[in-house]
């Protein structure tokens, strides 16, 4: 039987920082991956995030919430299964690309935008990331990013806790002379955290090809939940 969401409920701060809380009533539903909550604050995004969740916004009738999905399967890449195609790897032969990690969160939140249509990474959203970079020691967020001419042409945001990275959402040039330089920033990255000792890279949705012929592999998810707390409590590593 497939798994269908039963009506979205409301996950407050109490039950996503209450970890018995999570396995008692959250994590063993498999009818239900997306809650709500108005919650903008950085402590809420914080303990969703600790808790294995990822985290969207929508609308419902005119007011902005934000949608923490504990997703049935998560595409995780183990950084010794990472695939590099021919023509990535002719791109990384051919030009002497360097990745940026820092935290230029308004910058690439414009190249996103102007890639998706209606993205989910609204201003709100993107306060509150930027709120939550003092609020806990073992959380992060960076952004990764490939510039031509001091121009960001590929770049992504997500989060550091513990020896784990997650991906948010990321955007590549539309321009032919730049094309592959999307998947090229992925491969940099992932070689860029195997570098610096991290366990994975949580990619998030297991549907999209391309994390696929990265060489990501889907996680049930009682598996990435086991990985996830062994990798996240750690104390947090720094790129």
């Amino acid at each position: 039987m497939e798994n269908i969401q039963l009506g979205i409920h409301h996950l407050s701060y109490e039950t996503v920082s209450n970890k018995s809380a999570l396995y008692d009533s959250i994590y063993p539903d498999m009818y239900k991956n997306y809650y709500w909550s108005d919650d903008f604050s950085p402590e809420y995004y914080i303990a969703q995030a600790k808790a294995g969740f990822i985290a969207i916004t929508d609308e419902y009738e005119e007011k902005e919430l934000l949608l923490p999905e504990i997703q049935f399967t998560y595409a995780l890449l183990n950084f010794k299964d990472l695939h590099i195609s021919k023509k990535v790897a002719k791109l990384l032969r051919q030009k002497a690309l360097k990745l940026e990690i820092s935290s230029c969160l308004d910058e690439v939140a414009e190249g996103i935008s102007k890639m998706h249509r209606n993205s989910w990474l609204t201003p709100r959203y993107l306060k509150m990331l930027n709120a939550a970079q003092t609020k806990d020691d073992n959380f992060r967020i960076i952004t990764a990013v490939i510039r031509e001419e001091g121009e960001a042409v590929a770049g992504e945001i997500g989060y550091i806790i513990g020896r784990t990275y997650t991906s948010l959402s990321g955007f590549s040039s539309r321009e032919k002379r730049y094309r592959n330089y999307g998947t090229a920033q992925l491969v940099l990255l992932a070689q860029h955290l195997k570098r610096h000792r991290f366990a994975f890279w949580n990619l998030g949705q297991s549907y999209m090809p391309y994390k696929l012929a990265l060489g990501a592999r889907i996680y049930e998810r009682h598996s990435f939940l086991k990985r996830w707390y062994k990798e996240s409590s750690l104390p947090r590593l720094t790129v």
